[in-house]
């Protein structure tokens, strides 16, 4: 190995071969500081980048490795978890195109289970090409909490907002019967744990926003705000955690309310996601809160339109690239003061 191996390693799935995955990874590591506190692994084959590299002009020369014992601390590693070559058809989604991203996104887990690489990076996938008989889930998420312990809770993140979903990827159909006090309760102890241990915030401020329109209005618009989701609040906030709600969406975002708490729960999808994208012009980042280890990617999707194309903007990985590491280092800090009780900040 190259020297430094005090930095930490970013193992980094590349997504969709056809999407702009790694066109935004080399963008982020053309500019050389980004070596100066990390080491990136990139997980895939060496051919397969010089490809993306020669269609987009980028000239980055990356170290191709066999093994992860072989990386250099000073260069951009790309572990060769392929041999054969493989079609790469920018700006389409193909069903090889979603294998090997697949392929990508399971050796970078295994590396990380095994502790080789520190945090993960994923770059966007294509979530119908990527399906298979080995790969059956919605999306990174939720591929992530079978394969790793603990209850994951996506949280799209900016350094001024923290959104978290109580609903992931679930039809709008299903989501009013899907809001139980069970969820709500795991979601909120999630999502306080991590702005704990991963954000170092020591009395975490958490807001939940409502269901229904106007939260349901005093049951003219639906009872489940009343009747499910504050009872739960006051149930929660009564045992010591700082929890208030439920606000209405709308008011909640369009007065920035969202800046008197350290993390906001939407109720599902969309309601988080909308407003985050909004108010976070493209430098957002997704961070997949409560498991055993740390993984974060972009807000964006492939940009199969603007692929090959050198349009694709690297500002919302790079965002995921620092994210990764200070959580990372934050976790660790919480560590070593939670082992020596004395140190914990009261």
């Amino acid at each position: 190995m190259g020297d430094k191996t005090d930095k930490i390693i970013v193992g980094i799935s590349i997504g969709d071969l056809n999407g702009i995955g790694v066109e935004v990874i080399l963008k982020t590591f053309e500019d050389k500081r980004m070596l100066d506190f990390c080491t990136p692994v990139l997980f895939g084959n060496t051919k397969v980048i010089s490809y993306h590299k020669k269609a987009l002009n980028i000239e980055l020369p990356v170290h191709g490795i066999t093994s992860i014992s072989q990386v250099n601390h000073s260069k951009i590693n790309v572990l060769n978890i392929w041999k054969e070559e493989v079609a790469v058809e920018l700006g389409k989604a193909t069903k090889v195109s979603g294998a090997y991203a697949a392929k990508s996104l399971e050796e970078a887990v295994k590396h990380l289970k095994e502790k080789t690489i520190d945090v993960l990076l994923t770059a966007p996938i294509n979530k119908e090409t990527i399906q298979s008989e080995n790969f059956n889930f919605p999306g990174h998420t939720e591929y992530l909490e079978d394969n790793l312990e603990g209850k994951s809770l996506m949280i799209l993140m900016t350094d001024q907002l923290r959104i978290g979903l109580i609903t992931g990827h679930i039809p709008i159909s299903k989501v009013a019967k899907a809001i139980t006090p069970e969820i709500i309760k795991e979601k909120v102890s999630t999502m306080y744990a991590s702005l704990k241990t991963d954000f170092g915030i020591s009395k975490p401020k958490i807001a939940v926003l409502g269901l229904n329109p106007h939260c349901g209005d005093k049951g003219v618009i639906g009872n489940e705000d009343d009747e499910i989701i504050k009872p739960t609040i006051d149930e929660i906030a009564a045992s010591g955690k700082l929890v208030f709600g439920p606000y209405a969406a709308d008011g909640f975002f369009g007065s920035e309310t969202y800046s008197q708490f350290d993390g906001v729960l939407a109720t599902y999808h969309d309601q988080g996601l909308a407003p985050f994208k909004a108010l976070s012009f493209g430098n957002g980042v997704n961070f997949t809160a409560g498991l055993s280890e740390v993984r974060t990617s972009p807000d964006h999707g492939t940009g199969f339109d603007i692929a090959g194309k050198n349009k694709a903007n690297p500002s919302s990985f790079k965002e995921a690239l620092f994210a990764a590491i200070q959580i990372f280092k934050t976790r660790n800090e919480y560590k070593e003061l939670t082992k020596n009780p004395l140190l914990v900040k009261r």
